[in-house]
């Protein structure tokens, strides 16, 4: 009952994260990649020494290429991000790149605006559907115990979690952006959509056991309910969380280069996931209910 007594404490700090992520947000922005806004990507790997990231900027700064985003990827590898490139331009920066030393060609993607606005749309739709048929989905789960919660509700409070688990990391993605040169890609939209299909996991396995309680009748109250919900569910969903976020924090220190930022926002979703669902869906649930009585 600690959780449900002290539940304006935990719905304070969680409103305090998201304030503190929109602000991040807002401030650092979120650059797109060309997946979303076009542009050309070119691969190389050096065959023998990679210069430094330093050098193959001061020598790409005089070409007209726009604004540059040069990433080591791997030992030996350079992705090179730019603005669309004629073949001339695309020839410029392959034989700039060669004076520093001796390299293969690995790959050159262009990817038209159209295309870019056409994939936001997807993402966008594909997350207000899978919004849509969590609610459903929950409404129909605890069509039995509309009573003293209706079951649509917890639907809408699972949803309101999920917001506060997809915002904060990509507050802290924004802040990784201006650090470490990141930028929204495919890859960005993956670990945002795995981070609220594991916190949406973990929420339904705790209203759940709600539903369970309330069909068993063992408890006086509703905030009683919910509150022993939590204790008989608090050590399974910090196992469970605990030992993804090992494996996440390992895949950050070790993992490659490439898949360093998409591991520390999992990582970070799964911590703020993990926290959501024992210290936020519920007690939401709690104050909805002592709000309408």
């Amino acid at each position: 009952m600690f959780i449900i007594n002290h539940k304006k404490i935990f719905i304070g700090i969680s409103s305090l994260l998201v304030l503190l992520s929109i602000g991040s947000i807002v401030f650092f922005g979120l650059p797109l990649s060309i997946d979303f806004k076009g542009g050309a990507m070119t691969q190389v790997s050096y065959t023998d020494v990679r210069p430094d990231v330093s050098v193959i900027n001061e020598s790409l700064s005089g070409l007209d290429l726009g604004q540059t985003l040069v990433q080591p990827v791997g030992e030996k590898d350079f992705s090179i991000k730019t603005k669309h490139l004629t073949e001339q331009e695309r020839m410029s920066l392959i034989e700039t790149l060669k004076s520093k030393g001796t390299l293969e060609e690995k790959g050159f993607t262009s990817i038209g605006p159209s295309v870019g606005k056409g994939l936001v749309r997807k993402v966008a739709l594909a997350t207000i559907l899978v919004s849509l048929i969590i609610i459903l989905f929950i409404a129909y789960a605890f069509r039995g115990v509309s009573y003293p919660v209706k079951a649509w509700k917890y639907g809408v409070v699972a949803i309101g979690t999920l917001l506060h688990d997809a915002i904060i990391p990509v507050g802290i993605f924004a802040i990784l952006a201006k650090t470490l040169g990141a930028e929204v890609d495919t890859l960005f939209v993956v670990a945002l959509l795995t981070i609220l299909g594991l916190s949406i996991s973990d929420t339904i396995v705790i209203f759940d056991r709600v539903r369970e309680n309330l069909k068993l009748k063992k408890y006086a109250t509703f905030q009683e309910t919910v509150g022993q919900s939590i204790d008989q569910s608090f050590t399974r969903s910090i196992n469970t969380g605990f030992s993804v976020i090992v494996v996440l924090v390992i895949l950050t220190i070790f993992g490659p280069s490439t898949t360093r930022v998409f591991a520390m926002m999992l990582a970070a979703g799964m911590i703020f996931g993990t926290y959501s669902s024992i210290f936020l869906a519920s007690p939401l649930l709690v104050a909805w209910f002592e709000k309408q009585k």
